[in-house]
């Protein structure tokens, strides 16, 4: 069966999307991060860092490119400045890795 052109312009679009989130994820650390958003909401770098145990150059570096693609959201309260996941739905790709069995 073939598909038509309208299909593949439609899916083409979907995979470029996909594609950019991958990519804007693809990190152990960042993957860490948004698991660790979907368990406590609103966290700052430092309570990043220390469940994390990273250094906080590095984490501040994930979460600014991470908000930067629109994974991210933050607020600022006094001197402190929280983040929570912008889009939700991205923890489903955590369930799809977790229960993915390819062998690599």
């Amino acid at each position: 069966m073939v598909a038509e052109a309208n299909d593949i312009k439609l899916n083409k679009e979907k995979y470029e999307k996909a594609a950019y989130i991958l990519k804007a994820v693809a990190h152990p650390t960042r993957l860490a991060i948004i698991q660790l958003l979907d368990i406590q909401d609103n966290l700052t770098v430092n309570e990043i860092c220390e469940t994390l145990n990273c250094e906080q150059s590095l984490i501040s570096h994930h979460l600014i490119n991470m908000k930067l693609r629109g994974i991210l959201k933050s607020h600022k309260d006094g001197l402190n400045v929280y983040y929570s996941l912008k889009e939700r739905e991205i923890t489903k790709l955590l369930s799809c890795i977790e229960n993915c069995e390819c062998n690599m």
